[in-house]
């Protein structure tokens, strides 16, 4: 049924009030999203010169490109993410000879986030002045807040792995993933939610010791649930570190639904070793108690989940208050 409606959702993309063609300069940009507004601060006053599509749904109005095509003499796409919309462009304007521009080519990066600059940078612009009063200040890289518990977690990881030649570790989305900056330096990759355990998971199989991944308790709930399903269910030889501060805390302190005791009963409710499951309380206090049980996992052959648990500093009052759980009968707070 869906094949049936493509050429009516086709129709309907064309007509769609929200899609923006202008036709004026020889120049021309195809965009989407907020790569839409990348391009306006991008060139600024200067955007009313260029040829513009704003493509606002999907699938792709081919009678408008067709039109900023046959107006245009060079082409670029500014599109956050995969370059969906020039792959599917390529063949269409190859048929034209016209010059198509963006990640495909190399003139925008295919990795990481865009940025003004970068667009400025593709479309030949001129980078903008640096303000005299910002010349020299040093750099300011995000960090952990004040009081996180993620950084005495990762404090207690660093010390506990010294000694190990390739200790790798890795990350997933979250706050937590700020444990890429020193002093830490305890990420090692980030890819994309709930890859950490599925990335360690694979990276042991090719002999990775120790290999260890961290994720965010909210995180584990929107898809690191299955990755430990399947390392639980061939004991996997890695140290999973489930971060639980009782909060989605990068996009606001909603509430998570994967912490305190329902977070260790789907941990145990995988398969994984009741065992080699441990609920630590990252404060500076239980440190060293910390850095001896997560150095008792990393040197035992199979898998390994360690939960450090303190509320983010930002949540309310009553959710930071202690929770007592419990891992094979034995309470824990």
């Amino acid at each position: 049924r869906l094949v049936r409606m493509q050429p009516s959702l086709v129709r309907d993309s064309e007509i769609c009030e929200q899609n923006m063609l202008r036709l004026v300069g020889a120049r021309g940009v195809i965009t989407s999203g907020i790569g839409y507004n990348y391009f306006r601060e991008a060139v600024g006053a200067e955007s009313e010169g260029w040829s513009v599509l704003k493509i606002t749904r999907y699938p792709i109005p081919v009678s408008l490109v067709r039109q900023i095509v046959d107006h245009c003499d060079e082409l670029f796409v500014i599109e956050e993410g995969y370059p969906y919309i020039e792959r599917h462009l390529s063949g269409l304007l190859g048929l034209h000879g016209i010059a198509l521009r963006g990640k495909q080519t190399g003139d925008l990066p295919q990795t990481g986030e865009l940025s003004p600059d970068l667009v400025a940078a593709m479309l030949g612009m001129p980078a903008p002045p640096i303000p005299d009063s910002i010349k020299g200040l040093a750099g300011r890289p995000p960090q952990l807040c004040k009081g996180c518990p993620h950084a005495d977690s990762f404090r207690a990881l660093i010390e506990a792995v010294q000694g190990d030649e390739h200790p790798v570790m890795f990350g997933d989305i979250g706050c937590y993933t700020l444990g890429v900056m020193p002093p830490f330096r305890a990420v090692h990759s980030c890819v994309d939610m709930g890859s950490s355990i599925a990335m360690a998971h694979g990276a042991s199989k090719m002999g990775v010791r120790p290999s260890i991944c961290t994720i965010g308790d909210s995180t584990f709930g929107h898809t690191g649930m299955n990755a430990l399903l399947s390392a639980a269910a061939v004991d996997a030889d890695i140290t999973v570190f489930v971060l639980d501060n009782a909060t989605t805390a990068m996009t606001g302190t909603q509430d998570s639904h994967t912490c305190g005791q329902r977070l260790i009963d789907v941990i145990l409710g995988v398969g994984v070793d009741p065992a080699h499951v441990h609920v630590i309380d990252p404060k500076p206090q239980k440190h060293k108690e910390n850095v001896e049980i997560i150095r008792r996992e990393l040197a035992h052959r199979g898998l390994s989940v360690i939960v450090p648990r303190r509320a983010c500093i930002h949540v309310k009052p009553a959710r930071r208050a202690p929770v007592e759980v419990a891992v094979n009968g034995a309470s824990l707070s």
